[in-house]
């Protein structure tokens, strides 16, 4: 039996954090610890939680979603596949204000997003990604919140794979008419 602890890095981004889960291997596979309250109140990790709102997606293989940073905190990996994650700091007080982290994704591995920090992540796999999004709210429409797009160049985010932001099953409508990072900083930054 192997077990691997749960440990985790910092950023560049102030309170997002990259974090290897807790892993027990044997000759029938791999359990893995996706959340752990005890685990969140410790050294290394920030307090998360209690979950109050768990989503799937199955992401097909280049679709992009997000960047969409919603006023709660997320724990975000993948359950199978894999993904490139991205990560845009929109909080206008932050001292990390306009860094951008990207991460691959796969099963161990998971982000923890702060509030405001905008969160997305393309599909890499062939056979397309189940993404795992653990929130301490519940997300209602309209709730507060920031998104930009995700192929604003500005961003400079090395998505592995090309996407026509014309092509709906690549990029939503929502995610396409975002408003570019220009546009978020002239808001976020005057007076």
């Amino acid at each position: 039996m192997a077990i691997t602890e749960m440990s985790a890095r910092t950023t560049e981004i102030e309170g997002l954090l990259v974090i290897t889960t807790k892993a027990v291997e044997d000759e029938r596979g791999t359990v893995r610890e996706l959340y752990r309250a005890s685990a969140f109140a410790g050294p290394a990790a920030p307090a998360f939680g209690p979950p109050r709102q768990v989503n799937l997606t199955e992401t097909r293989r280049g679709a992009i979603r997000g960047l969409h940073g919603e006023e709660m905190t997320k724990l975000v990996g993948v359950a199978t596949g894999t993904g490139f994650g991205a990560y845009v700091d929109l909080r206008p007080q932050s001292p990390t204000f306009a860094a951008v982290v990207t991460a691959e994704l796969h099963p161990g591995r998971q982000v923890l997003v702060p509030r405001g920090v905008c969160n997305g992540f393309q599909s890499v796999s062939t056979g397309g990604c189940t993404y795992l999004y653990c929130f301490d709210g519940e997300w209602a429409a309209g709730m507060a919140g920031i998104a930009v797009h995700p192929l604003d160049p500005d961003l400079a985010i090395g998505w592995p794979i090309p996407v026509d932001p014309s092509d709906r099953a690549l990029l939503s409508a929502r995610d396409a008419g975002l408003p570019s990072f220009a546009e978020l900083r002239a808001r976020l930054t005057k007076d």
